[in-house]
């Protein structure tokens, strides 16, 4: 019997937009156009349009409860994990970052701040900004730590998670680009990662990505624009280094997801007062050309590879061992290592599926339970469907022993999805196993700090979205 999770689901434009939830009002022009639909298998879809002040403002209004616990939970995590309060997030997002953004992007967050408090919701402008640096913090608090002479809580605070590809030419049925990639994080945001952002700007390309209320930026990086640029990235396990004088991450890759024309493009935006902060793997494809890149964003060592046939695949592993002996403390040796053992099977399976690569198999890749170090089937958190869950060995510098984290949704798209800006995703994780909070944290207490915001997390379908018409 297949998983529920194999089936795909393709809806009419009909069905997948569903119930429309809120819709322009007549007595407010800035809500002119923008449109939220009711939820289809666990996924939001929500339309934006107009200038930055405006995109903002429909993104708070519409979102705004779902914003509000997002900052909760952002501060819970923040809290538990640094051991430093809501206000020192607060204050560089102030200080540090709001200097060095751009004032299209200062304009959105704006938005997002006067769409809250339209809705009664009490976030102000440095939470909202604070929140969407959530990705980044990690890395600055250890370097702030450093500097500072504090002892860093145990364990550091490093955002290594997520599986992707990105495949053309010989690899691919129809030798056009494949592209796909599955989240990991904590199970306290999983479940809110799942809206479809769909923004019409008034400068630049339309994007369809995936999201979290409230952020500009998709932050795990799934999303196509209207050129025809095909982005996602896998984070660089036990990267270390932040630069405070840089532009924030979520500013640059939104501003690569809208402006980019081209792969060139795209990683002279990224690379244009490049932080360190969330330092990725870029996996980036132009559909136009079949051209298909790996842009290894270290803060001191960055490396464009390109190809137009061939594979690249991200298990957030360093790739150049410069920069893995230079920026990270990563073991490229320990092969039973998470980063390590995926990095493995992603190559068996690119290799054994070569010139048979399509949506299909990809999707069937991100719901992968086998370990290569093991050499045998098992969820955990070393397989390319994560269960860090259900390890008792836990990811190093990351999750504890049987953390609720690993996989939390799944998106996949071809470059004939691209033209139509579409996007085929499945939440939770895709080999059709649930997640049960109450009974998780029965058998880990350990984790009871998390027991407010931890919730089920059940598996979806696959289903496809397009840009509203």
């Amino acid at each position: 019997m297949r998983s529920k999770a194999f089936l795909v689901v393709t809806l009419s434009a009909a069905v997948v937009f569903g119930l429309v939830l809120a819709r322009g009002q007549a007595g407010d022009p800035r809500l002119q156009g923008a449109v939220r639909r009711a939820p289809v298998n666990g996924w939001t879809f929500v339309h934006l349009e107009g200038p930055p002040s405006q995109i903002g403002y429909q993104h708070g209004y519409l979102l705004a409860s779902e914003i509000a616990e997002m900052k909760q939970i952002a501060e819970l995590e923040l809290g538990h994990d640094t051991k430093k309060p809501w206000g020192f997030f607060r204050e560089a997002a102030r200080t540090m970052m709001w200097p060095r953004i751009e004032p299209e992007y200062r304009d959105e967050l704006q938005g997002i701040t006067d769409g809250l408090a339209a809705r009664g919701q009490k976030l102000d402008l440095w939470d909202v900004v604070a929140l969407n640096a959530l990705l980044e913090w990690g890395y600055y608090v250890t370097e702030y730590d450093k500097q500072h002479a504090v002892k860093p809580p145990a364990p550091p605070l490093r955002p290594e998670h997520c599986s992707a590809l990105v495949a053309t030419g010989s690899y691919t049925r129809d030798g056009k680009v494949v592209i796909g990639h599955n989240n990991w994080t904590s199970y306290l945001e999983g479940p809110r990662w799942t809206i479809v952002f769909d923004i019409v700007p008034s400068k630049g390309h339309r994007i369809v990505m995936d999201g979290l209320p409230g952020f500009i930026a998709s932050d795990d990086d799934f999303g196509i624009n209207a050129a025809g640029i095909m982005i996602t990235e896998t984070t660089i396990t036990g990267f270390h280094g932040f630069d405070p004088k840089g532009i924030p991450e979520f500013a640059r890759a939104r501003k690569a997801m809208q402006y980019a024309t081209s792969i060139d493009e795209f990683a002279r935006i990224m690379k244009e007062g490049n932080n360190g902060g969330y330092a990725n793997d870029w996996l980036v494809a132009d559909r136009k050309t079949n051209e298909i890149a790996s842009l290894e964003l270290g803060l001191k060592n960055v490396t464009l590879e390109k190809k137009t046939d061939g594979y690249f695949v991200g298990a957030n592993f360093p790739i150049n061992p410069k920069l893995a002996r230079e920026e990270t403390d990563f073991n490229m040796a320990d092969m039973g290592l998470s980063a390590n053992a995926r990095h493995v099977r992603w190559n068996q399976l690119m290799e054994e599926n070569k010139g048979r690569i399509d949506v299909a198999a990809a999707q069937a890749f991100l719901a992968d339970h086998y370990d290569s170090y093991q050499k045998k089937v098992e969820p955990n958190e070393r397989t390319l469907c994560g269960h860090n869950d259900l390890s008792p060995r836990g990811m190093p510098g990351w999750q504890p022993p049987y953390g609720p984290a690993g996989t939390v949704q799944n998106k996949v798209a071809d470059a004939s999805m691209a033209v139509r800006m579409a996007l085929s995703v499945a939440a939770g994780h895709s080999c059709g196993l649930d997640f049960a909070a109450a009974s998780h944290l029965a058998a880990h207490p350990e984790f009871a700090w998390q027991k407010r915001f931890l919730k089920d997390m059940t598996s979806q379908p696959w289903t496809v979205f397009e840009a509203a018409k």
